[in-house]
């Protein structure tokens, strides 16, 4: 066989492994390899194999497998096809990445999701994709109320609708909104986009508010003639532009207290303080050990303190001192039913509203300095590089001998050359180091320098079995006396508070494992675990097709631990790169949302098989619980009932969403109440979110997000392509894409919505044109879509 000419010397050698016999047993092995699956393929082994199921429900790496999806392209083509079995009512999901046959019947019971446009759906109970309900089939329902409805016959080509025949129960009947009073009556004008319409208010329940007014007004009824519910002034929050009223309408809107009860606050006034010679007889001493807190400059509530000590045998003992709020808060008691009601502290953004009553969180159980306090203590003994020799809890009395912010340690360590380069702070900001060999200096720097290189010992073990670092930065302000923003900041986790979050962590791992780690057989006392469930299989294909544009990969497949530690490299390849931020958004959005139960399944963000919430009483209910249950179980006491405790497990996770959600549009509030001072200022930003409306675009140097709504796109008509995460120009195939840096002006700012409108500030011209393709003679004329 002759080498064609021109071929280098190099390549001969290469050229003459391809003989006519290798040639031939190539082409019979690409005959060989399976053709790539159609979509018409899958579509059928997908429906043969539910068919033959009908009671099975499938996780979607099953399916993969059923199917015999073996590369990427192919995964997401089943993603696609479930998705559209799913809206033609073949088969339903939990919305967790696991399908089953749908089995519809004519009436089903739901939930009702209702929008300011009409356009409201219902829920299934059973799960599947949701129903159209048009306005004029709601019953008057609102958003969230569980509901009956009645399909209506599908009309061909059409959406399926389905009607409410019956609302079973209310999820909510009160609304925040400004007053608007005529003579004789008001309207409550809100902005909550479930309801479509105000709510007129009778000239006697209007409790002497006046326009302008915040107020809080329950609906009474809704006659099913009137287009406007009518209802009853409940409370009058101050005026509209108040700083008070603004912040108490954010918590109103969330069903959140606002104030606390006078006769909880009494209760709390009756206590006892004082801490008998009896009482300190029964506890471990740790008053003469070195002891001290860290926490936020701003926090009152001290909650959890450290102290440390040489032992004589060359450990090191680590106290993890946590404040004895079941020792002052009884089961069943007035405070006790407050707190467990709350279940949560709530932190907007200029002020906390505590799930105790003040007199509690922040002086009788708060562990302040020079003060004898009560505590709950998980004392540890550690060699020097952090392994765990033994470990104890016990009930201690405690005096702090320093109250430490998270700056000043960290200034400490800075100091004494031992903080983490990536944690220090800006040029110009940070301390000059100590000279090598030098003493430590400081206020107790010997003992935080101790501290800090356990903890980092403590965090390298726990990475290196694949927990999972999200260290995402959170917006902060400082705002004047009268709450109005004047500057922004970054807040970053640094040494100083990974120092504190891995002794925090060491306890309630340990906490956890003591009472769920039993020995095979044997069944486990009831324990409120705080539980984190497996990535959502569909996201992290998702995540990974949208990463392979940037270059990277990760696993969607394998051990628990292979996927958690294929997510660590992802997160430390893009470590400051361009792409970090949009890439951490959607790993971050793969993530399952973490929540308590009695039910343990472990916690896959942390890898840990047990764990549970045991160091922030102060300021989380089911914290509380868990140092109830570890007192009882520890005096011999019997296993708690389990429905009891899985109940108030799910209303501690409702009310930490729901806090959460506050603490957002507290920060949403602040964010446009800044730029509203800055209308025409011209920032850089990254986009941060891409939807069907819009751009939503971080500014850079203050972490303010807002909108380029799509109507100000005016050089092309967008489609969004949702797989891809970016609008795309049908005509000129302009993209914007998650991560893609843009200029924006600040357009406008509507604080009743809490939104921000951006303008793109250096929008290019259209392109041109392009010029049609020649006409082929006899043909018909191209068509240009304008």
């Amino acid at each position: 066989m002759c080498c064609p000419k021109g071929l280098q010397r190099a390549d001969r050698s290469v050229f003459m492994e391809y003989t006519p016999y290798n040639i031939i047993d190539m082409a019979k092995e690409k005959k060989q390899r399976p053709a790539r699956l159609t979509k018409k393929e899958i579509t059928q082994r997908l429906l043969d194999l539910f068919e033959a199921s009908p009671g099975k429900r499938f996780q979607v790496k099953d399916l993969f497998a059923e199917v015999r999806a073996a590369n990427h392209p192919t995964k997401m083509l089943v993603l696609d096809v479930l998705k559209e079995l799913v809206l033609d009512d073949y088969l339903a999901t939990d919305g967790h990445g696991c399908y089953y046959s749908a089995a519809r019947s004519q009436v089903m019971e739901g939930t009702f999701q209702r929008k300011r446009n009409g356009h409201n759906s219902f829920v299934p109970d059973d799960g599947g994709q949701s129903i159209l309900v048009c306005e004029r089939n709601s019953l008057h329902a609102l958003d969230g109320d569980r509901v009956r409805v009645t399909m209506l016959a599908r009309r061909s080509g059409h959406t399926r609708e389905a009607q409410v025949i019956e609302i079973l129960e209310r999820a909510k009947d009160t609304f925040v909104g400004e007053l608007q009073v005529e003579r004789g009556y008001g309207f409550l004008l809100t902005e909550d986009r479930s309801l479509a319409t105000d709510i007129f208010i009778p000239r006697d329940k209007l409790k002497n508010g006046k326009s302008g007014d915040k107020a809080v007004v329950q609906i009474i009824e809704w006659p099913e003639s009137s287009k406007s519910p009518i209802g009853k002034v409940v409370d009058i929050l101050g005026r509209k532009g108040d700083n008070n009223a603004e912040m108490h309408s954010i918590l109103a809107e969330y069903g959140l207290p606002y104030k606390y009860p006078k006769n909880v606050e009494d209760a709390a006034a009756r206590l006892d303080p004082g801490i008998t010679p009896e009482e300190i007889a029964r506890r471990e001493d740790f008053r003469a050990v070195t002891t001290f807190t860290i926490d936020p400059r701003d926090a009152k509530d001290f909650d959890d303190a450290l102290s440390l000590r040489r032992t004589d045998d060359g450990l090191w003992e680590v106290g993890v001192h946590i404040a004895d709020v079941s020792h002052y808060v009884t089961e069943g008691s007035l405070i006790d039913r407050e707190a467990e009601k709350r279940a949560t502290s709530v932190y907007l953004v200029d002020r906390t509203i505590p799930m105790l009553p003040e007199r509690l969180c922040n002086f009788i159980c708060s562990l302040r300095p020079d003060e004898e306090k009560l505590a709950y203590s998980a004392i540890f003994r550690l060699t020097d590089t952090a392994e765990v020799r033994d470990w104890h809890l016990a009930h201690t009395v405690i005096r702090s001998d320093r109250r430490f912010t998270y700056e000043e340690v960290q200034h400490t360590l800075e100091r004494n050359g031992e903080a983490s380069p990536e944690d220090l702070s800006q040029p110009g900001e940070h301390p000059e180091p100590l000279p090598q060999g030098a003493p430590a200096e400081g206020e107790y720097a010997e003992e935080l320098i101790t501290l800090n290189r356990l903890a980092k010992c403590l965090r390298d073990k726990r990475f290196s079995k694949g927990s999972i670092g999200f260290d995402r930065p959170e917006v902060r302000f400082e705002i004047d006396d009268k709450g109005h923003p004047v500057s922004t900041y970054i807040k970053v986790a640094k040494d100083a508070n990974k120092l504190v979050e891995e002794f925090m962590l060491l306890a309630n791992r340990s906490v956890a494992e003591m009472v769920g780690r039993v020995p095979k057989g044997k069944r486990a006392k009831v324990l409120p675990y705080r539980i984190h469930d497996v990535p959502d299989p569909e996201k992290l294909e998702k995540l990974s097709a949208f990463i392979a544009r940037f270059g990277y990969k990760v696993r969607t497949d394998g051990t628990k631990t292979e996927v958690s530690k294929s997510l660590n490299q992802l997160l430390g390849d893009v470590k400051g790169k361009k792409e970090e931020g949009v890439i951490e958004m959607v790993a971050l959005r793969a993530m399952q949302k973490a929540r308590y139960s009695v039910h343990n399944i472990g916690h896959y963000g942390l890898m840990f098989p047990y764990y549970t919430h045991f160091t922030s009483p102060i300021r989380r209910y089911p914290d509380t619980m868990v140092h109830r249950l570890l007192t009882r179980y520890a005096e011999g006491g019997r296993s708690a009932n389990a429905n009891k405790y899985e109940e108030l497990c799910e209303h501690a996770s409702a009310m930490e969403q729901l806090a959460t959600a506050a603490e957002r549009a507290s920060i949403k509030y602040k964010q446009v109440e800044f730029m509203a001072d800055r209308l025409g200022q011209e920032f850089e930003g990254t986009v941060s979110g891409v939807t069907e409306f819009g751009l939503y675009v971080e500014i850079a140097e203050n972490g303010c997000e807002g909108m380029i709504p799509l109507r100000s796109l005016l050089d092309d008509y967008y489609e969004f392509d949702e797989r891809n995460y970016c609008l795309v120009g049908r005509r000129y195939r302009r993209r914007y894409m998650l991560g893609d840096k843009v200029r924006i002006r600040v357009e406008r700012a509507n604080l009743e919505r809490k939104q921000l409108d951006f303008a793109l500030a250096d929008a290019e011209e259209a392109p041109a044109a392009p010029m049609p393709a020649p006409r082929k003679a006899g043909g018909k004329k191209n068509k240009r879509r304008r």
